[in-house]
């Protein structure tokens, strides 16, 4: 991270990084805040010497780009070449993380079925749940049409029986 100034000085390792680490590191342990500003101060300034030192390599060998070998060389040729065999296995675990992601997203093309069959299944289970879509919505319609015909029989049936009940009513008037 940079301040506004840009100044390569300025970059530093996020403090809560730090503190994470001393914390699983050292769990049992209280660490002095002057003394975690000195671990981000010396972990900032480790970082700038072993880059600095792989982009040396880098460059003298063409390349554009600092591989791991570059960083590897940079360890040993700053003196830090008790480091190497810890290096490695953590390149070897961050390879080992990586090759496990790009498995798990590469999941569909292991499959074995070809983009091309899983597209023509796709459309197939869009239009079967189309179909049962417009077959739930014709029975609702034909539910709804049973409903108002049973609701006009009932009406129809109340009306004739009103008007039984009323000529009924005329008729014992006419006896009377």
């Amino acid at each position: 991270m940079a301040s506004s100034s840009g100044n390569d000085d300025d970059l530093t390792i996020p403090r809560a990084a730090i503190n994470k680490m001393i914390k699983e590191t050292l769990p049992n342990v209280r660490v002095a805040n002057d003394a975690r500003e000195l671990v981000v101060n010396c972990c900032t300034e480790f970082i700038h010497l072993i880059s600095s030192e792989a982009n040396e390599i880098c460059n003298k060998s063409d390349k554009k780009t600092i591989s791991p070998e570059h960083v590897i060389n940079a360890l040993e040729s700053l003196g830090f070449a008790s480091y190497i065999t810890e290096v490695k296995d953590v390149l070897q675990e961050c390879k080992t993380v990586a090759l496990k992601r790009r498995k798990a997203s590469s999941r569909l093309e292991n499959l074995g079925i070809p983009e091309e069959e899983l597209l023509r299944q796709q459309q197939e289970l869009f239009a079967k749940a189309r179909q049962q879509q417009a077959e739930l919505a014709q029975q609702e319609w034909m539910q709804m049409q049973q409903a108002a015909q049973q609701a006009q029989m009932a009406a129809a049936s109340a009306s004739a029986a009103q008007q039984a009940s009323s000529s009924q009513d005329e008729d014992e008037e006419d006896d009377m």
